[in-house]
């Protein structure tokens, strides 16, 4: 049984980064992965492409040939997709058993409410996919509360509409630290529980908040989201393998795969690891490590940085000088061993 990670999220959120750190971290732990585009608008790819949407419809053709506009030349090319899902299907077969990264399209529109997408992604369900939605969010959201409030209303419709297992990921977390302190610690962004006590900081933002109309309506989203209980966030520092491995952990729980076989994927070891509860980074561990003492582990990780470059400097030399002597010996001639041989004139 194959398994794959959906990639979406809004323009600017790391889809098409992350899906290349992904498939690297996941070659690194010894699992097979291929990445499928699925953004017609996304002419040059940062990652080695198993399959590409562009080869099947691209944004400008539509454009020219439709007359629309980005956003509408994009909506078209997936409904594209899905009246040519067999198309898709067909390269899927061909990648076998590997795990799969589905790099997205960023219009929101297409997982919120168009359907082409959400087809699309039950048709890979039907051939056996187990899939894992992956929401990407860029951090900055959390550096304005009417941005988080968009964020927290944008991850609970694309939950609704996909349902599918579904993880919400704030990415680039190793930035948050440089857009200034937050009113509330990491944790009360991720886990999005008594949201009221960021109605102050709402109104601090935008005076006109403070009209009862709004105040209303604040209220009302705030109850909304905590009503339905769905929405919490990871956390991403995608150049980190403890950030990844973090996130990984997270999805292969989602997904099921830490709790059985994949046939081909020969990582057993790191299914062994999660089953036995590898520990990764708690949001406390984010907190210390990207916000409250940055400067200090990032010093901290040059100095390791520093001396492993150091060791492996000194190693390479051991192992050359080591050369030299095996050539010195060779040189020498062949040892005596003590046996003269003497020849009748």
């Amino acid at each position: 049984m194959p398994f794959a990670q959906l990639v979406i999220g809004p323009p600017g959120s790391g889809k098409s980064t992350y899906c290349d750190g992904m498939q690297q971290f996941l070659s690194a732990i010894g699992r097979k992965c291929s990445v499928v585009n699925l953004d017609p608008a996304n002419e040059h790819t940062s990652y080695p492409c198993a399959l590409d949407i562009r080869s099947l419809v691209t944004l400008e053709e539509v454009m020219a040939d439709e007359a629309l506009g980005p956003n509408g030349g994009v909506l078209y090319a997936l409904e594209e997709l899905e009246h040519n899902v067999e198309w898709l299907q067909r390269g899927l077969d061909g990648l076998g058993e590997d795990y799969v990264l589905f790099d997205c399209p960023g219009q929101v529109e297409l997982f919120t409410h168009h359907a082409s997408l959400r087809n699309v992604f039950f048709r890979i369900q039907k051939m056996g996919y187990r899939l894992v939605a992956l929401h990407l969010t860029d951090s900055y959201c959390l550096t304005l509360p009417s941005l988080y409030i968009s964020t927290l209303l944008l991850s609970l419709r694309s939950m609704l509409q996909l349902d599918l297992p579904h993880l919400n990921v704030l990415t680039k977390i190793d930035k948050i630290a440089s857009y200034g302190p937050l009113p509330f610690d990491l944790e009360f962004y991720t886990e999005a529980q008594d949201l009221s006590d960021i109605t102050p900081h709402l109104l601090e933002e935008n005076p006109v908040m403070r009209h009862p109309k709004f105040e209303g309506l604040n209220n009302a989203v705030i109850e909304l989201v905590e009503d339905f209980g769905l929405v919490a966030f990871e956390t991403l520092a995608v150049e980190d393998k403890k950030s990844m491995m973090t996130l990984l952990q997270a999805i292969d729980r989602a997904g099921g795969y830490a709790f059985g076989g994949a046939e081909g994927a020969n990582d057993t070891v790191w299914q062994v690891a999660v089953r036995d509860g590898l520990r990764g980074m708690s949001v406390r561990d984010v907190q210390e490590r990207w916000i409250d003492r940055k400067e200090e582990f990032d010093e901290l990780e040059r100095n390791e940085i520093e001396e492993e470059l150091k060791a492996r400097v000194e190693s390479e030399v051991m192992d050359e000088n080591g050369d030299d002597d095996d050539l010195e010996e060779i040189r020498g001639g062949v040892p005596d061993s003590g046996i003269k041989v003497v020849r009748s004139p």
